[in-house]
């Protein structure tokens, strides 16, 4: 008769106390409403600060809100997500018109949103913004 393995009951304890831990990690990389990837797009107009904060030719991120917007040589204003088109990581770093992912290191041009180093393939999604009273409003239109 062939020896059989069984779990200790040590072994069996273990893995009961590393199961919940393990699951809330993988929670914390889902999306609040479950679909497994974070939220893009602001679901509402979100005020983001003065105009005056970008300048031309230049990028400000909003971590608070997963944006970046910058400010082309002729004054318009473009707004991306930092949600890194990859694997979904909050991009957390703008380094002049350069956002850095610090999940795989992609790296994206935040006045085009264009992929500027992979593993990233795809482009950062594209917001509406625009500039009321002052100030840079991004997200959907009222």
């Amino acid at each position: 008769m062939p020896a059989r393995s069984s779990a200790s009951r040590r072994t069996v304890l273990r893995g009961a106390a590393v199961a919940p831990v393990a699951g809330l990690g993988l929670a914390a990389c889902s999306a609040p409403d479950g679909s497994g990837s974070p939220a893009a797009t602001p679901t509402a107009q979100v005020d983001l600060g003065a105009e005056s904060e970008v300048a031309e030719g230049g990028a400000k991120l909003y971590r608070d809100h997963n944006v970046v917007v910058s400010r082309g040589e002729d004054g318009t204003l473009k707004a991306y997500s930092t949600i890194c088109s990859h694997a979904g990581c909050p991009i957390n770093k703008l380094q002049g018109t350069t956002l850095i992912c610090p999940c795989h290191g992609s790296e994206f041009d935040a006045l085009t949103g264009k992929v500027v180093r992979t593993p990233a393939t795809v482009p950062l999604n594209e917001l509406p913004v625009k500039a009321a009273n002052g100030r840079i409003v991004a997200g959907p239109a009222d």
